[in-house]
């Protein structure tokens, strides 16, 4: 305050001289045009008049507010309040000459004021005229921009950042960081045109160019419903040249609110999602609400990553109670506080620690909150871990789904949801096969058709940004300034984001009957070190060269290709296009329960070859992974080799 208070006392010092000297030299400029007519007045009077104006004009200008405004603000009003300090002024200057020197000069007086006037006027203008040029290129020093796509979304951006700059004074950090250089379009007929200024200078092909030549620092990617297979390959070129680019959000994503009233408040980083090559699934959520409204819904793992989104989805649906189980104290804290923060009161929630191996623990639950949705997200997950650790994942996986499946039988839950994963695919790993046996528990026990539980499995792929993905190490790596590690050359995977896996299993709890296996149609799979590559390039660094990529080999149990369906499984269309049902196998019930029981002691016996041993024989498609990895890469050979010829 004691700054601005200095500066305001500075700006009106300025003001106030310069006023004086315009009442000089307008007193100059009227003597001489009323020498034309002979109607000017003598040199003694003109420095009297010129003294006595001035003192008098700067208290008029006082006296009607001329200086109390800050320049920046003023308008057509505040213009006035100089007309009327400068006639005050003048009138008061010309009544105390008379006093002094008997002298009445009314042709002076007349014209005196009007060029005051003028004078006193221009400057103000020109001076907020030229301090907002200067201001308007000091905050918008932005980094030089290339926008891709001249559509609706790249004119109304440049509109917001047109109109910002002619009123300079916002506090928006996202217009002001924008300077628009050139636009990319490619569509030929408006290459050469305008928009708002930024010339159209070219098609995608020519952006590696047009980055190079403008000397542009980021791009903005402003085609927000572009098609997948498109927006994939114009970001694959972008990522190219090195520089940052964000992106505008899907129009469906766009949210105009009190926090972001324009696009340009939505502009946001490119994520790797962005590269996977598909558009977010949409689902229905009226089907969702209708089925969650007015339910008891439990979470096991409900702490973990695919958990606790869980969670945080269902709260918003308005169940009757939201109960998380977790044995991870810690994850199952911080979800319990964030839902406390969002909803107060408003949402019942019970925090449990718990293991899902534990049966009278499990079934001291069910008899307490009787849940009416069960969400069976509970899991070890690591790969490599679990080859260590077999026993773990036939324990905690395997029995851990038992227990909650057959708890949720017999207390007669609506629903029971579990949440598996493409490595259950003729699996060549523990984790793998562990889950595959889930599925068939869950089989198992919607053969049976006792009680009125629906069982329902959902089956999708690697998950961005849950605990123990590639992304979150990737990042690490490169902001540690370590090479990236992947693990082999050909390593291919199926990714989909965490709020796109949450509401799969939502919508097929909504739309389940009981038995199926629900897969979401996940779009082309996508190559682990094609990822490393652009989330190297999206930090503005050069794979290989600024940031190593090294392979490290294929880990214990790691398959080469992810698998979504086994070669028994057929497709089912349902009501939402991406979502399709793969057919069951039928299970032999005697001879599954008595394989379930004898897997189940070797597991309580930590004897690990048995339980192995005991877990292929559980699962006929469980390999070794030498063997199908061997036979993927002989025919991924085969294919090069046909694409060559």
């Amino acid at each position: 305050m004691k700054d601005l208070f200095k500066i305001f006392k500075v700006r009106k010092t300025i003001l106030a001289a310069a006023d004086m000297f315009f009442v000089g030299v307008s007193a100059l400029i009227a003597n001489f045009i009323l020498s034309f007519r002979n109607m000017e007045i003598e040199e003694s009077d003109l420095i009297i008049s010129v003294a006595v104006g001035s003192i008098c004009c700067i208290g008029g200008l006082l006296i009607t507010g001329a200086y109390s405004k800050l320049w920046r603000y003023f308008n057509r009003r505040d213009y006035l309040s100089c007309v009327y300090g400068v006639i005050v002024g003048i009138a008061a200057s010309t009544a105390i000459v008379y006093m002094i020197d008997n002298s009445f000069y009314p042709a002076f007086s007349i014209m005196h004021t009007a060029v005051l006037i003028c004078a006193v006027c221009l400057f103000r203008y020109l001076f907020k005229t030229t301090f907002i040029t200067i201001a308007a290129q000091k905050k918008f020093n932005g980094k030089r921009t290339m926008v891709i796509g001249g559509g609706q979304a790249c004119k109304t951006i440049l509109k917001e950042i047109y109109n910002a700059k002619k009123s300079p004074y916002t506090e928006d950090k996202q217009v002001t960081a924008i300077d628009p250089v050139c636009i990319i379009d490619d569509d030929r007929s408006k290459v050469g045109t305008e928009i708002e200024g930024v010339e159209i200078v070219g098609t995608t092909a020519e952006i590696y160019r047009f980055v190079n030549e403008k000397r542009i620092e980021q791009i903005l990617f402003a085609i927000p419903s572009c098609l997948e297979d498109e927006r994939k390959r114009i970001l694959d070129i972008c990522t190219d040249t090195k520089v940052p680019v964000k992106m505008v959000p899907f129009i469906g994503n766009l949210v105009f609110d009190e926090k972001n009233k324009t696009i340009v408040n939505q502009i946001r980083d490119i994520r790797v999602e962005d590269l996977l090559g598909r558009d977010p699934i949409k689902f229905d959520n009226k089907d969702i609400r209708s089925f969650i409204s007015g339910k008891v819904c439990m979470v096991t793992g409900g702490g973990g990553s695919i958990g606790s989104e869980l969670v945080r989805q269902i709260a918003k649906y308005q169940p009757s109670r939201v109960i998380i189980v977790d044995i991870y104290e810690n994850n199952a804290y911080d979800i319990e506080q964030e839902l406390k923060m969002e909803y107060g009161d408003e949402l019942s929630l019970v925090t449990l620690i718990a293991s899902v191996r534990d049966y009278f623990r499990m079934n001291q639950i069910f008899n307490t909150y009787k849940p009416d949705v069960v969400f069976h997200a509970a899991a070890h997950k690591h790969v490599p871990l679990m080859e260590v650790s077999p026993m773990e994942a036939i324990k905690n996986n395997i029995i851990g789904t038992f227990n909650v499946a057959t708890l949720a039988q017999f207390h007669d839950v609506e629903k029971f949801v579990m949440i598996s994963t493409d490595k259950a695919v003729n699996p060549t790993n523990v984790m793998g096969a562990s889950k595959r046996c889930c599925e068939m528990i869950v089989q198992y026990l919607a053969q049976q058709h006792e009680g009125r539980t629906e069982f329902v499995t959902t089956r999708f792929g690697n998950v961005l940004g849950s605990n123990g993905s590639v992304i979150p190490l990737f990042k690490r790596q490169i902001e540690q300034g370590k090479p990236v590690t992947v693990t082999h050359p050909d390593i291919i995977r199926y990714f989909m984001t965490i709020p796109e896996a949450v509401n799969l299993v939502m919508e097929a709890a909504a739309i389940a009957n009981g038995g199926e296996i629900f897969v979401l149609d996940m779009g082309k799979p996508v190559k682990i070190v094609t990822l490393a590559e652009n989330l190297i390039r999206m930090y503005g660094k050069e794979p290989y060269k600024d940031v190593e990529i090294k392979f490290t080999g294929l880990r214990p149990g790691e398959k080469i290709k992810e698998e979504l369906l086994m070669n028994e499984e057929g497709l089912q269309k349902t009501s939402n296009k991406l979502i399709f049902i793969g057919k069951q196998i039928q299970i032999d019930e005697a001879t599954f329960a008595s394989k379930l029981d004898e897997l189940r002691n070797a597991a309580q016996k930590n004897n690990e070859k048995l339980a192995v041993s005991a877990l292929h024989d559980m699962v006929p498609t469980f390999t070794t992974p030498e063997k199908f990895n061997s036979k993927e890469l002989k025919n991924s050979k085969l294919e090069k080799m046909v694409e060559s010829a």
